[in-house]
């Protein structure tokens, strides 16, 4: 068979390509960013308890209403929960949704590299005319007037993503009031990305939504899935001023309908939970964070500690390796260790080309046996 245009440039996702590699070579996964430890007993009692109390049928397409209300009460200003919270399969269908709902074929749209994979496929099937703005490494900050030059009044949406997978940044008050001038100068759409929100391990996350004049522009997305450990549930959700809500519902119904509602009530719950579950959540990224960014500087990587999200970016050209492709296909083959070739997150440059992305979600154990495998690195290109 063949597959459409629009998608055949993509080909299979790289997280089910190098997932499949990990299994194939019984290989340490760092590459797919999901945990290997179980979620917290209580969000999977909820679940269980909402099952058994008969929460088994279509909920409403919107979300049900328990979680919605739930949504609303974790941000800082007014939400209204039935008309402006969507719930999803995930954050990535959030994203689609809100591609598709509200963008036309032809229009412009402003992504920022390296990119979560789905946004540019999404927006091939939207048929958008894309223009790319690079973060360059080191730093991974926001080169403004690379920024400027792209958005103009033919700009219909900026795609940004703080906390930032794959490079770790958080955006701070500086960058997000530039994106924020230049979208209401040009009456831009901002589709903000959050669903690493609680995952600041250096820094604060500002929701630019809370900026002045932001929120009437602003949809932002987040997700269950990295704060509960539950990234199999796929509950993501969206919150937009009713105008495009009704975009975002209109894709939205005739992609899912609806999340499984015995999961979205056991979320309403686990978006409840004590201040201390966050901090202790927040403590034990930060071990995982320090423990495996100072095994790859052991081993001979240079690599930048990430402020936020359970990813990090590590130069691995001090190896000799040709490219990033290369150079995972060894660490797999030779290491039996898998992380991902950030080439792919990039549409406009090549410098993902000296890079890996690691996940570090994982247990303590789990990233000490892969820095003890990742050794076997040492001397190589020297």
């Amino acid at each position: 068979m063949t597959v459409a245009h629009r998608l055949e440039v993509f080909g299979e996702t790289v997280f089910a390509t190098w997932s499949r590699l990990a299994v194939e070579h019984q290989a340490i996964n760092l590459g797919q960013g999901f945990p290997d430890f179980d979620a917290p007993e209580f969000i999977k009692e909820a679940a269980v308890k909402a099952i058994r109390n008969g929460e088994n049928q279509y909920s409403r397409s919107a979300g049900h209403p328990a979680l919605v209300q739930s949504i609303a009460d974790t941000f800082d200003f007014p939400i209204d929960p039935m008309e402006e919270v969507t719930v999803t399969c995930g954050s990535t269908e959030s994203i689609a949704a809100a591609i598709l709902g509200l963008v036309n074929e032809g229009d412009e749209v402003v992504v920022i590299e390296p990119f979560y994979d789905s946004y540019l496929a999404c927006l091939s099937m939207a048929g958008a005319k894309v223009r790319i703005v690079t973060l360059h490494a080191p730093t991974f900050e926001l080169p403004e007037e690379e920024l400027r030059s792209a958005c103009s009044d033919q700009t219909k949406m900026i795609i940004i993503n703080s906390p930032h997978n794959p490079t770790g940044r958080v955006l701070n008050k500086e960058e997000l009031s530039c994106i924020a001038a230049l979208a209401i100068k040009h009456d831009i759409i901002v589709l903000s990305d959050e669903v690493y929100d609680k995952l600041v391990l250096t820094g604060e996350h500002i929701p630019i939504a809370s900026l002045s004049n932001m929120r009437e522009r602003t949809i932002t997305l987040r997700s269950l899935g990295k704060v509960f450990s539950v990234t199999g549930w796929k509950i993501g959700w969206s919150v937009a001023p009713a105008r495009f809500t009704n975009a975002i519902r209109s894709a939205h119904q005739f992609l899912t309908f609806c999340a499984a509602t015995p999961l979205q009530v056991a979320a309403a719950e686990a978006l409840r939970a004590p201040k201390s579950y966050f901090e202790t959540y927040i403590d034990e990224y930060r071990q995982r964070r320090d423990l495996f960014v100072d095994g790859l500087r052991s081993v001979g990587f240079k690599v930048n500690p990430p402020e936020g999200t359970y990813f990090v970016l590590a130069d691995h050209t001090p190896f000799g390796f040709e490219d990033d492709v290369a150079f995972c296909h060894h660490l797999v083959e030779t290491c039996g260790v898998v992380g991902i070739p950030p080439s792919t997150f990039y549409g406009k440059s090549d410098e993902g080309k000296g890079l890996v992305r690691f996940a570090f979600c994982k247990e303590l154990q789990t990233l000490e046996m892969a820095v003890d495998r990742l050794k076997a690195l040492q001397g190589v290109g020297s």
